[in-house]
């Protein structure tokens, strides 16, 4: 049975406007264009990798007005997962200098730690080497009331191990069969799991890479393998291609964070996610501070028995 397309859609096209870019069958978005759309010089649509211009930059204003109200919106939502026990896994992906970081930062910013982890794994030791792959990742799944955040996750495997040479080709394909399994053990036993894919064009990535050297405080992000995966871009490529194709499942599809323009990347990726869990209002009212109790004589030790920090900036 062919669908046919909603009325809505059926008049823009009579009317000669654009269609709307998305797929209301489902959750399920077509490319935005808003890349293609703002790049000076553009030449239209093309894969993650060819360039054509630098896009315009969302307004700082805007981007800053916006970024409060979903900020406020994170809030409440971490009241109502408390409240509730809800549990949400969050994993960040993308090549290097995407934007995954920011939009990480810009997410735990405004929440309370304790509620809110943020997990960034190193080299697994001997000792990890040696257990299930999956088995250091897993631990750090959320408790009740938990957010728990992967800034990159398991999918290195699939991703920098498979690229770099780390791993075997018999544990890549073991990955790729066990990694969808191991997600749907994790969405039927009651935890929400969204996978955020932040794609960069081989331009952007490039302008950050060198805003990154000249900037001494921005250059530890900037690391001798960042710099030679820098020289494998269509391998990755490749092993993101086939990540997707065994990993996009219904119960934990991938969604793509065009990422060029880190402020709309930001707001596009946190708007969406505040959009995949069912929280309510649950802040609590404001608190009224009593008057403070009158003062009562003291007796304090001398100031100059104390150490104090020098005055540097009178």
């Amino acid at each position: 049975m062919v669908r046919s397309k909603p009325k809505q859609q059926r008049r823009a096209k009579a009317d000669g406007a654009p269609e709307p870019r998305f797929d209301p069958c489902g959750d399920r978005y077509y490319p935005s264009g808003l890349m293609d759309d703002l790049r000076n010089g553009g030449s239209g649509p093309g894969p993650e990798g060819e360039s054509s211009g630098p896009p315009a930059r969302l307004d700082r204003k805007v981007y800053e007005k916006e970024l409060t109200r979903l900020q406020v919106e994170l809030v409440k939502m971490q009241y109502w997962a408390k409240a509730t026990g809800f549990r949400l896994i969050v994993l960040f992906e993308g090549r290097d200098a995407a934007g995954k970081g920011g939009t990480i930062k810009r997410i735990t910013e405004p929440l309370n730690p304790r509620g809110c982890r943020v997990v960034a794994l190193g080299t697994p030791s001997d000792q990890q080497k040696s257990q299930w792959y999956f088995q250091r990742y897993v631990e750090h799944s959320p408790s009740a009331g938990e957010i728990v955040i992967f800034d990159r996750s398991w999918y290195n495997r699939a991703g920098v191990e498979r690229v770099m040479g780390f791993c075997s080709a018999q544990q890549v394909e073991e990955f790729l069969q066990s990694c969808p399994e191991l997600e749907r053990m994790l969405v039927r036993c009651g935890i929400v799991l969204l996978k955020y894919w932040f794609s960069v064009s081989d331009q952007e990535q490039e302008s950050r890479f060198r805003s990154r050297i000249n900037d001494p405080t921005r250059r530890w992000k900037l690391s001798p393998m960042d710099l030679e995966a820098r020289q494998r871009w269509v391998e990755f490529s490749h092993a993101k291609d086939e990540m997707f194709r065994h990993t996009n499942i219904p119960e934990a599809p991938w969604f793509t964070v065009e990422a060029d323009d880190k402020r709309r990347a930001r707001l596009n990726c946190i708007s969406h996610l505040l959009s995949k869990v069912p929280y309510t209002d649950m802040t609590p009212p404001a608190v009224k501070l009593p008057p403070r109790p009158k003062a009562v004589a003291m007796d304090r030790p001398p100031r100059w028995e104390q150490f104090f920090v020098p005055n540097r900036y009178p």
